[in-house]
């Protein structure tokens, strides 16, 4: 295992980890990444479960729909890399979209699933809440807005899995500042994952903030708005800074990332939108 940082108090980070922290039985590697998603998964859970204890909702509830939410999750970041990033890949490769093998010429080789995209989770996780609401007969806004508030530490987790597997960075920083991801080049570069899991940690505290001091937890519809704006323009914006992750990306004014955060922040105005319009409707 490789472990090399290099700390100093002029100059960028060198960072040259190792994505693998061992190999099981020779052939079945532990990554920092599959680490983290995981913990991040279960400290999300953990802080909803603090919500459901609080407002006296049977957790059995949160175990069924953590089910829904996990499947969802996972199908939906997979799909979300195959179809927005590799279609052509994936196409020719059907089998490979949920196995977590790479075939070539007849061999089979576990690679793991190497490529999820977030976007694609976060359409897979909504899909999950609303077959999980439907199920169960259970107010689809109400609980958006709770599953709202631990989904940014799952993403902060994500991205430090990204960077310890020295991926989605950004670009050049021009300067003698920023990180090296020696596992690639010896250019200091913008740090972009730590950038978005710093933003998304922030953005946690803001809405548990709004649930914990404030009575807009009861405006159905509102925090989730409020984690769509925000954590999308954060991405948005953060887009800038980062490198395209394919090709394609180099000739459009947008990056896919960019693109495809779009429609979460309309989505999240829209339901912001209403929120006002429904206040002024009570308040007349």
């Amino acid at each position: 295992m490789n472990f090399i940082i290099n700390l100093s108090l002029m100059g960028p980070l060198e960072w040259n980890v190792d994505p693998e922290i061992t190999t099981l039985f020779g052939t079945f590697p532990i990554k920092y990444y599959g680490i983290l998603f995981v913990s991040g998964l279960l400290l999300g859970y953990e802080v909803v479960k603090r919500i459901y204890k609080s407002e006296n909702i049977p957790i059995e509830n949160l175990e069924k729909l953590s089910t829904y939410l996990f499947i969802g999750i996972l199908a939906g970041a997979r799909l979300g890399h195959c179809l927005f990033y590799d279609f052509t890949y994936y196409h020719e490769h059907p089998l490979e979209i949920f196995l977590p093998f790479q075939i070539t010429d007849g061999n089979w080789h576990f690679i793991g699933f190497a490529g999820l995209a977030s976007h694609g989770g976060s359409v897979g996780a909504i899909t999950a809440i609303v077959l999980y609401c439907l199920k169960s007969k259970t107010a689809l806004l109400w609980v958006l807005d709770r599953v709202a508030i631990g989904a940014p530490i799952t993403g902060a987790f994500i991205r430090f899995g990204n960077f310890m597997n020295s991926e989605i960075y950004g670009k050049p920083t021009n300067g003698n500042y920023g990180v090296v991801f020696m596992q690639d080049d010896m250019i200091p570069r913008h740090p972009t994952q730590l950038y978005e899991a710093f933003c998304y940690l922030l953005i946690f505290g803001l809405l548990w903030y709004l649930y914990k001091k404030t009575t807009l937890r009861n405006n159905k519809g509102f925090i989730f708005g409020v984690l769509l704006v925000m954590l999308f323009s954060a991405r948005l914006l953060l887009e800038i800074f980062k490198e395209n992750q394919v090709a394609f990306e180099d000739s459009m004014a947008l990056n896919m990332g960019q693109i495809l955060s779009i429609p979460f922040i309309a989505a999240g105005l829209i339901l912001l939108f209403l929120d006002k319009i429904k206040a002024k409707l009570k308040i007349s």
